[in-house]
């Protein structure tokens, strides 16, 4: 899309200034045949003569929008277009728990007696455990929702997503191995009934993070919540949806786009 640029020299090449920040991960700049979510928004609020500036990258975790590596160039978009936006979007968390080195902690070292999903994960508050990962996207989410209602117009939205029920079928990018989910659920000998059944839990619990932020948020916060709307075939991979797919979810954003005004 030509209202969709993930380089501000670029933008600023083609005469064009953001109206929306898309602060995101891989969902935001997934570059392989069919683009990613914003690929599928850019046409949406193109029909309101929006352009879309994205900041951020693959593997992005919501903990570095605020305190690690793209802090730095979260802040510096907001200095800079903040007075011109009329919304931000924010894809940001999956990377908080996908992955060998970041799901594995959460779980039991042995979940084979496990009954249920919830029973897979280490209990309690702690580091490590999936209160203490909730408790720290909430945070995360927190101060950047803050600093953009700060360097922001008033009327601003913001916008937020929950990705969908991933599946851990150890499948990775152009059909090779992913560490991203399946190998972790193996590794902690969840059953393998229960393994959807874990990465549903951990979608259900950040969905309740984005529900709490939304009713929050005084009418800026905007939530999209994108649950069921993908079919297995619809995932390329474990993390991430076909085209086709991120046609479907763009298409749960429209609505709540067309509702801020930001489309027609």
């Amino acid at each position: 899309m030509d209202n969709v640029f993930w380089n501000a020299n670029v933008m600023a090449e083609h005469n064009r200034s953001a109206s929306i920040l898309a602060i995101g991960d891989s969902w935001f700049w997934y570059l392989f045949p069919g683009g990613s979510l914003l690929n599928q928004l850019g046409p949406i609020v193109d029909t309101r003569q929006h352009t879309i500036l994205a900041v951020g990258n693959n593997g992005a975790e919501a903990y570095d929008y605020v305190h690690g590596k793209y802090k730095g160039i979260v802040s510096q978009a907001l200095k800079f277009h903040g007075d011109g936006l009329s919304a931000v979007f924010i894809s940001g968390g999956g990377n908080d728990f996908a992955g060998l080195n970041d799901l594995l902690p959460l779980l039991r070292d042995n979940c084979s007696n496990a009954q249920t999903a919830g029973d897979c994960f280490k209990p309690g508050a702690a580091n490590g455990t999936l209160d203490k990962l909730m408790s720290d996207l909430t945070e995360a989410y927190t101060l950047l929702i803050g600093q953009i209602m700060m360097k922001c117009p008033a009327a601003v939205k913001i916008f937020v997503h929950n990705y969908d029920y991933a599946i851990p079928s150890g499948k990775g990018v152009f059909g090779g191995d992913s560490t991203w989910l399946k190998k972790a659920l193996v590794e902690a000998h969840v059953p393998e009934p229960l393994q959807a059944g874990c990465i549903r839990h951990i979608v259900n619990r950040f969905s309740d993070v984005l529900t709490t932020l939304q009713t929050q948020g005084n009418g800026q916060v905007v939530f999209v919540d994108t649950r069921e709307t993908l079919m297995p075939a619809d995932w390329a991979n474990e993390l991430h949806p076909t085209p086709a797919g991120f046609k479907k979810l763009a298409q749960k954003w429209a609505p709540k786009l067309k509702s801020a005004g930001l489309a027609s």
